[in-house]
């Protein structure tokens, strides 16, 4: 009699734990839609295929644009991210537009891209290229492109200079000033 109480108390708190469970991701799922609900217009984020995101890279309108492709999981683009935002701020009134294009993967662009940008206070523009078929589009960019990141791309009209590399913010105002001429 003792092992069929046992046994049966055993098996109550058993099912207790897995309701428990339950209603822990029940939680979780309202907390999450909560939050989707709770977001901004200023947490939008635009995504461009290649396509789409073909017109940043030719633009003949007489300013430098820096496009520097990066993601949240690059250590070395993180890091440099400041000096960009330096470059927009400092160069705003000389003509010269900051492009951020984020090659984060598209199901973390909710929990990790658009935090980061909201958390860093990212004032350049920030966009999201999520096109597949890199093989196709990374030549089109820049033939010497190997696809590592960060990369970076100046222009102006039919000017330009790639880099696959990473910026102090000395380096990188270096690489602009030939512009500016």
């Amino acid at each position: 009699m003792k092992l069929n109480v046992l046994f049966f108390a055993i098996l109550i708190m058993a099912s207790c734990s897995k309701v428990k469970k339950k209603e822990g991701l029940s939680q979780m799922a309202i907390n999450e839609s909560v939050q989707k609900k709770t977001q901004t217009k200023n947490d939008d984020l635009k995504i461009y295929d290649f396509d789409g995101f073909e017109k940043f890279l030719n633009q003949k309108d007489d300013k430098i644009h820096v496009i520097n492709f990066w993601a949240t999981w690059c250590g070395p683009c993180v890091k440099e991210l400041p000096y960009f935002e330096k470059i927009h701020e400092t160069y705003k009134d000389k003509n010269v537009e900051v492009l951020l294009v984020s090659l984060d993967f598209p199901h973390q662009y909710d929990s990790k891209l658009k935090p980061f940008i909201k958390d860093k206070k990212l004032k350049s523009k920030v966009i999201a290229l999520d096109d597949p078929d890199m093989n196709t589009w990374i030549p089109k960019v820049d033939p010497s492109w190997s696809g590592a990141l960060p990369a970076t791309i100046i222009y102006k009209n039919d000017q330009s200079a790639f880099f696959e590399q990473s910026f102090t913010f000395e380096s990188l105002e270096k690489e602009i000033k030939p512009f500016l001429k």
